[in-house]
């Protein structure tokens, strides 16, 4: 452990820290936290339900941001105190020690600094995520419902609460298409580099040749929409289906009609809800995923970035963002950034936070091309 250069390791953390604290603004962040909590002690803030959330939410944001901050600056201090007590005392124990939390501050800082490359308009949003299968079959079908484990295991892995709210299973395995919402800061601008063509190569368990088969699924990430959004939509451009919510094999959730199938006619943009327990929550909850497309889609008209839409995204060979190679070798591979792991259960289960940070470099490094 001695072989380290603690005090350059020491003063490499604290250069990344104050790049990111110059580009955060603390102190900023401190202003906005005074004024949300002098917001939020008005005796009046829940005559309107919406707003008092909002102030919550964004105070709770907020002091979360500056506590993430705060506590990386004290373990870079506790961690040159005990490399000091190490040195003084020769102790192995406590030099293997402050190895480890040399590691783990680097892995937050690195992180940390992640997140301050989301500077998109959107990037602070929660995020509404749906993955279609695409051409493949069955497969695609399968592969579809081991995406949305993944995604699930991620934020589960991170603590962000993470709901399913729509599913829609396919006839003999897997899942046509399912919807979830992230309710936690920068989720869209941290999983929106997700978004795109994913592909799946592995000995299929549905051929009973054992045959080798290729299948794809596409991935969309919105933005969720906030009551300032202003994104109104007149009753005359929306169609609204009713009919029973259903699980795998056709069984009834439940014996109304209590799901809720929205058209927009203009765009014909499909939302459908069914995991809530009454149509008017379902009804609910697919307006606001049908508003959350609507202001993705009206941004990406006024930047002039059609072929960006979600809708593009074919699910089919050609146009792949990351393939994941269970066979004739393993190998999960990002064809933007080249990131790649070789243990693609380790994926599936969750873990790809390393994909997403290099997403978010690669995408920050095109922004300043």
């Amino acid at each position: 452990m001695a072989d380290i250069d603690f005090s350059a390791e020491i003063a490499d953390l604290r250069h990344t820290y104050e790049s990111i604290e110059a580009v955060s603004d603390v102190e900023q962040i401190r202003a906005d936290i005074a004024e949300l909590s002098e917001q939020a002690s008005a005796p009046n803030l829940w005559d309107d339900p919406a707003v008092g959330q909002q102030v919550t939410s964004a105070l709770s944001r907020k002091e979360n941001e500056l506590e993430r901050l705060t506590s990386l600056a004290s373990r870079i201090d506790d961690l040159e105190v005990m490399v000091e007590l190490a040195q003084e005392a020769g102790d192995t124990d406590l030099y293997a020690e402050a190895d480890r939390e040399l590691a783990s501050i680097t892995k937050a800082l690195g992180q940390l600094e992640t997140v301050t490359l989301l500077s998109g308009e959107y990037d602070e949003r929660e995020a509404v995520v749906t993955i279609r299968a695409g051409a493949g079959g069955v497969d695609a079908s399968d592969f579809t419902q081991m995406l949305l484990r993944m995604y699930l295991r991620w934020a589960e892995h991170n603590g962000y609460p993470a709901k399913v709210m729509d599913t829609s299973y396919a006839e003999e395995a897997g899942l046509k298409s399912a919807t979830f919402e992230v309710t936690a800061p920068y989720a869209y601008g941290t999983l929106s580099v997700e978004a795109g063509t994913h592909r799946l190569v592995r000995i299929s368990p549905f051929d009973n040749q054992g045959r080798r088969h290729t299948s794809f699924a596409a991935v969309e990430v919105v933005p969720l929409i906030e009551s300032d959004d202003s994104i109104e939509i007149p009753d005359t451009d929306l169609r609204v289906d009713v009919f029973r919510s259903s699980g795998p094999g056709g069984q009834h959730v439940n014996t109304t009609d209590s799901a809720v199938r929205l058209t927009h006619l203009p765009t014909g943009i499909v939302v459908s809800m069914q995991n809530e327990k009454s149509q008017i929550q379902n009804r609910a909850a697919a307006m606001r995923v049908l508003q959350s497309r609507l202001l993705l889609l009206r941004k990406e008209e006024e930047e002039a970035k059609k072929k960006e839409l979600a809708g593009d995204v074919k699910a089919s060979w050609g146009d792949q963002m990351r393939s994941y190679v269970l066979n004739p070798y393993q190998m999960v591979k990002d064809l933007r950034t080249n990131h790649e792991e070789g243990n693609p259960d380790k994926v599936f289960n969750g873990e790809i936070n390393e994909f997403i940070e290099a997403g978010i470099r690669w995408r920050a490094e095109g922004r300043h091309e």
